[in-house]
Order: C-alpha cells, then sequence, then structure tokens
C-alpha cells in the first residue's frame, strides 16, 4: 500500500485492482491518457519498450530476470522456442546469448508486436521470429505437421516454457496438474536427445513437488529420460518467506534430455 509521497521521487503513479480489491492511498493518482505509459528500461543489458498501460498487468514480470538470464547462458547456438512468450524477455535474452534463431509464441498479437518492437530495438529482428498462437494448439502442430515445424524455425533444442498461473485455488490444482504434464509432454516430445527444456510455474498453489510431478509424468509419457540442470527461484527482490508459503510462488527448472 502506498502511504507517502515523501518517502519516494515518484513523478507518477499509475495503479491498477482488481474488483475485489480497493486501494487506500495518500498519494496523488495521475490519470494516463493512451501511450502515455511508455517506457524503455534496460534489463539484462536488452532494452524494452513496456507498455504499462495497456499490457498485461504491470506489463513485464521482473521477477524473471535471472531465469532470464540463465537461459541466455544455454542458448549458444541453439534453435530457442520461447513459449507464453510475452513481450519476448526470455527470447531476447537467448538472442542475444547467441542463439542461431529464437522463435517467440503468445497468443496476444499486441504482445508479439511489442516483442518484434524489442527485437529491433537490440538489433536482433534477424535472428528472431515471432508467432500469435495459442501455444496448447501450436506445440502439437509442430510435432503432427514438419513442414509447419521447419517454417517456425524448427526443430529446436532449447524450449522455454513461462505459462501463466493455471491455478489460482486449491480447489482447481488437479486441473492445474493435467495442464501442467500436457504442456511439459507436448515440449518434451518436440525436443532431440542432447536438448534442453527450460519450464516454470508461477503460482504457489502448484508447489514445487507437485511441478515435478507433472515433470516427470510428462517425460515418461513423452518417453524419454530427463537429467535436472538447474532448479530456480523467482529473483531475490521478491523474497521467500519461510512461514509464509504464499510467496514462494515461482519454480524454474532445467532439464536435458539424456
Amino acid at each position: 500500500m502506498l502511504t507517502s509521497s515523501k518517502s519516494f521521487s515518484a513523478q507518477r503513479i499509475l495503479a491498477f485492482s482488481a474488483p475485489e480489491i480497493s486501494i487506500v492511498s495518500t498519494v496523488p493518482l495521475v490519470s494516463a491518457t493512451k501511450n502515455t505509459w511508455r517506457t524503455l528500461p534496460l534489463l539484462n543489458a536488452i532494452a524494452f519498450d513496456l507498455d504499462l498501460e495497456n499490457s498485461q498487468k504491470t506489463g513485464f514480470f521482473l521477477d524473471q530476470k535471472h531465469n532470464r538470464r540463465a537461459v541466455r547462458e544455454l542458448a549458444r547456438g541453439r534453435r530457442v522456442l520461447d513459449c507464453f512468450s510475452h513481450v519476448g524477455p526470455f527470447g531476447l535474452n537467448a538472442a542475444a546469448g547467441g542463439a542461431q534463431f529464437a522463435r517467440c509464441v503468445d497468443v496476444s498479437q499486441s504482445a508479439m508486436d511489442l516483442a518484434r518492437e524489442n527485437a529491433r530495438l537490440n538489433g536482433l529482428e534477424e535472428n528472431m521470429g515471432f508467432t500469435c498462437a495459442n501455444v496448447l494448439e501450436y506445440l502439437p502442430r509442430l510435432k503432427r505437421e514438419r513442414d509447419f515445424a521447419r517454417s517456425e524455425g524448427g526443430p529446436f533444442d532449447l524450449i522455454v516454457l513461462d505459462p501463466p498461473a493455471f491455478t489460482k485455488s486449491r480447489s482447481t490444482v488437479a486441473h492445474a496438474l493435467r495442464g501442467y504434464r500436457e504442456i511439459n509432454q507436448a515440449a518434451l516430445q518436440l525436443l532431440p536427445r542432447g536438448g534442453y527444456l527450460a519450464t516454470c510455474s508461477c503460482s504457489h498453489f502448484m508447489t514445487t513437488p507437485l511441478l515435478k510431478k507433472a515433470i516427470a509424468e510428462a517425460a515418461h509419457n513423452a518417453n524419454v529420460q530427463l537429467k535436472q540442470v538447474e532448479e530456480r527461484q523467482q529473483a531475490p527482490d521478491h523474497p521467500i518467506l519461510w512461514g509464509v508459503p504464499a510467496t514462494h510462488y515461482l519454480d524454474f527448472l532445467t532439464f536435458q534430455v539424456v
């Protein structure tokens, strides 16, 4: 909650609230007209054109910044598929890390437009592609249609899955478990031996053991053996407080198909 405009030097504050949440603040909130809430931050040495007003949530997800760097370190010489890419941060980090090619896929056309602009801003557009599609339909199509897969830049040997939260309550965990299993299985069926999967969950209801269960079942169904390379969580500026389970909400795991 914002309580005092004297505690920091913000020039303007853009406040979002869900219908069931009320914001009480003594800080003047400045309403914005269209296209006035654009910003150009530099993150992991990559410039991003962000639309804070019209994008999902705040227009960017800072809690993944170190995980994007981890993907960047894996990407050199690889063909990368960045699924649920939003404005392209994983794909852009992969391209900046020397990926042979990076394809960003998201269901939002406006997000893909911003991702393409971000590639242009960083001089990475020649090694990147952008597809507006539902990832749940896109991954199986890559498996079914080889010509389509080649036209999209495949075959891919590094796939990133950064989906939105599949569950926001305990009552839908079982449904979410199926969703995580299905998308990881679809990705694993595309990867060659030696390829990498970087996969995420951003719901604290999908605990780390449950996510690992979904990935293990996906690997079994895809008939592949996985070697875990790394296990990470959200960035340190989104701290995990012991005794407060909801603060551990992001899991990021990297595997190699062996």
